[in-house]
């Protein structure tokens, strides 16, 4: 249960991608023989997949190694071709690490960057982003769901604030897109990122959208190279990782409704049998505007570092994958005035394509157990909260 930070590679993306590990092992930028040619074939396939999964066309599509990449290409590389016309950025206080170690590196480098709050919810206001542009803003970048929360930010009315001003947006979609509709024209990006293992596809790959209509976005690259995907990105493509990637957008695009629908009727016996069952549950974030299998809840009176060894049975997570090392409450629970202790007796719950009802009745009978014993060992805990 803890599909925001990774997904099981469908069975069938995996019979997909299998022929490109032995028998078409070419290199996609081989263009002397057939062995190259037919790779080549493959990546443009995908390329129009994963386009066709947000709205886009094949042209606008840079295949990168995941959202991570895509995100430091889509900021460093769009600030540093704009350098001489501003140097002002804005982002949101609740965005991924790779969006905001991106920007704090630019500031290293001379750029400012404006941190925006969000609401209690966890959405952002675009009122916000019209008040922090400057003449020198060059970027805004706004995720459109969070990692952590699931929480959907209002990114089409951010998109005509920033359309108004003349400055671009970028939009890390990595959690949304297969899980919601996302076309970048109606949400009116002009970049966007994506990752194939966040929806069903393997690790390792990824994309960056660059609009070319009604004008070229462009940007520096950041790696240096054989000029590969148009000289926006160098390196070997990843073949058999792309073929998955575009099998994962093919998948998505024509089951992701009706997975979406089951999703959220899981997540409401979820919630149902924790609020039915326990005291002092209490959602984090927004649940009307909010990914269908994402559920993030604080447990009043727990410790969430005893809560998650008491649950070791369960995959779930006590906050992002990438900062759940930290012993530190979660930064995106703080922007949203979430007080330390309840930050830290949050979890995430991440459900997913394989995740069945019966799971969710074992998660919540022993989420109430867990809790209930823990609450009976520390009761002082209880009481401060």
């Amino acid at each position: 249960m803890d599909n925001q930070a990774t997904t099981q590679v469908d069975p069938r993306v995996l019979e997909a991608m299998l022929p490109y590990f032995t028998v078409e092992y070419g290199n996609a930028a081989s263009k002397s023989h057939g062995f190259g040619w037919r790779a080549e074939e493959a990546v443009e396939e995908a390329r129009t997949l994963v386009a066709r999964l947000i709205g886009a066309t094949s042209r606008e599509i840079v295949f990168t190694s995941g959202a991570t990449e895509s995100d430091n290409l889509a900021l460093k590389g769009v600030a540093r071709f704009h350098a001489s016309r501003g140097r002002h950025l804005v982002t949101c206080k609740t965005e991924h690490k790779a969006v905001l170690d991106s920007a704090r590196a630019l500031e290293r480098d001379g750029f400012e960057v404006t941190f925006l709050d969000v609401e209690p919810d966890g959405r952002l206001d675009p009122e916000r982003v019209r008040a922090a542009l400057r003449p020198s803003t060059v970027l805004v970048s706004v995720m459109h769901a969070n990692n952590e929360t699931g929480v959907v930010h209002p990114i089409a009315e951010i998109s005509r604030v920033t359309r108004a001003a003349g400055v671009l947006l970028h939009c890390d979609v990595a959690q949304s897109a297969g899980k919601i509709p996302v076309d970048v024209e109606d949400l009116g990006v002009d970049l966007a990122s994506l990752s194939a293992h966040k929806m069903y596809g393997p690790k390792g790959v990824g994309a960056l959208y660059l609009r070319r209509r009604p004008t070229r976005v462009r940007l520096l690259p950041q790696m240096d190279g054989g000029g590969h995907e148009r000289g926006n990105r160098s390196g070997t493509l990843n073949v058999p990782g792309i073929v998955g990637f575009g099998k994962a957008a093919e998948l998505a695009l024509a089951e992701g409704a009706s997975e979406a629908e089951r999703l959220l009727g899981l997540r409401e016996k979820l919630l149902g049998g924790l609020l039915r069952d326990l005291e002092g549950v209490v959602p984090n974030g927004s649940l009307e505007h909010r990914l269908p299998g994402n559920l993030n809840v604080s447990f009043a009176g727990v410790e969430g570092e005893a809560l998650m060894m008491a649950v070791r049975e369960v995959a779930v997570s006590s906050g992002s994958a990438c900062t759940s090392a930290s012993l530190e409450p979660s930064y995106v629970l703080r922007a949203m005035g979430v007080s330390d202790a309840m930050a830290h007796a949050s979890i995430r719950f991440g459900l997913g394509r394989y995740n069945t009802e019966e799971e969710v009745d074992h998660a919540v009978r022993l989420f109430v157990e867990k809790v209930r014993r823990l609450r009976e060992l520390s009761p002082d805990v209880a009481e401060r909260v």
